[in-house]
C-alpha cells in the first residue's frame, strides 16, 4: 500500500512537471535554453523525490521501551505473572518456565490461566499481543 501510494505521488509529480513545461510554452523556451539545463532540472526533481521516498520507506529506530506500570496495576498483574508473561512472549513451554522460575508446572498453569483471565484472552499468542499493545511487554 505504501509503495503504491509512493508510485502514485511520483507519477503526479512527473505529470506536474510535464504540465509546467507545457505551460511555459515549451516550444519557445527550448530554443533559448540548452538541453543540459532540462536534464539537470529533471535530475534534480528525481533526486528530490528519491530522497523523499527513501525517507518515507526507511524504518525509524524504535524508542526505548518503557513499561506501562499503570496498565499492570489496572489489570492487577502480579510481579510473578509479569515474569511468566515475559517467558510466554519468549516462546517457552510451561516446563521450561517452571524450571527457570523454580516453581512447579501446575503453578505455571495457574499463573497462565490468571494472565489469560486478567487480559481477557484465550491463547498465548493473544496474551502476548495484548500485552505488547498495552506496553507491558517490549
Amino acid at each position: 500500500m505504501i509503495v503504491a501510494r509512493s508510485i502514485i505521488l511520483y507519477g503526479i509529480a512527473l505529470a506536474a512537471v510535464a504540465f509546467l513545461l507545457e505551460w511555459l510554452n515549451y516550444r519557445h523556451v527550448v530554443h533559448r535554453w540548452s538541453a543540459e539545463f532540462y536534464i539537470v532540472c529533471i535530475a534534480a526533481v528525481c533526486v528530490t523525490l528519491g530522497i523523499w521516498v527513501g525517507n518515507r520507506l526507511t524504518a525509524r529506530p524504535r524508542q526505548a521501551f518503557a513499561r506501562n506500570d499503570a496498565a499492570i496495576a489496572a489489570l492487577g498483574l502480579s510481579a510473578r505473572e509479569c515474569e511468566v508473561l515475559e517467558m510466554l512472549a519468549a516462546g517457552h513451554a510451561n516446563k521450561v518456565i517452571a524450571r527457570q522460575l523454580d516453581i512447579s508446572p501446575n503453578t505455571v498453569k495457574t499463573h497462565v490461566a490468571r494472565v489469560y483471565e486478567k487480559l481477557e484472552v484465550a491463547s498465548r499468542t493473544q496474551a502476548v499481543q495484548k500485552a505488547r499493545t498495552l506496553d507491558i511487554l517490549p
